[in-house]
């Protein structure tokens, strides 16, 4: 079994924060996964992100509303982003999320 590295706070921050834009950047050039399926297969999907990235702000006392974490996110405004991406969930999706538990 391997060791679990261990970083001085700072290159943590730093590392987790690197980690963090790598899979936000990821998911903006995926558009073609959709949220539903994320939210079944992971238990978060890019609106999880928007507000953890809200409430990350709140502790910070920065005021971020919900749409522009969203933005943040998504890359664009959501509503633009839903109509340029987002399909209707088929009923395999939906069965699919429904079977899952979610928090």
């Amino acid at each position: 079994m391997a060791d679990i590295p261990q970083f001085d706070a700072d290159t943590e921050i730093e590392l987790q924060a690197a980690a963090f834009r790598a899979l936000r950047d990821h998911l903006q050039s995926r558009t073609d996964v959709q949220n539903i399926d994320m939210m079944t297969l992971t238990g978060f999907c890019r609106n999880c992100l928007s507000r953890w990235v809200q409430d990350a702000a709140d502790t910070k006392g920065i005021a971020l509303s919900k749409q522009e974490a969203r933005a943040y996110v998504y890359g664009m405004d959501y509503d633009e982003w839903r109509a340029a991406h987002q399909t209707e969930a088929t009923a395999a999706q939906k069965q699919a999320f429904a079977d899952t538990k979610h928090d």
